[in-house]
């Protein structure tokens, strides 16, 4: 997942080098509601380790 926030965020960077606004606006807001999604699957994660042992 975090490897897709990655894609979206090249793409949005791309896209807001050629001019494309809606383009680049659109990527980054996926990549960013990606990169959240992978922050909150990764602190659970981690707490779901943590009360296992």
């Amino acid at each position: 997942m975090l490897g897709w926030a990655f894609t979206f965020l090249i793409v949005a960077l791309i896209a807001a080098l050629f001019g494309f606004s809606g383009i680049a606006g659109a990527s980054a807001g996926i990549a960013k509601i990606l990169f959240v999604i992978f922050l909150v699957l990764f602190v659970l994660s981690i707490a779901l380790r943590l009360i296992r042992k």
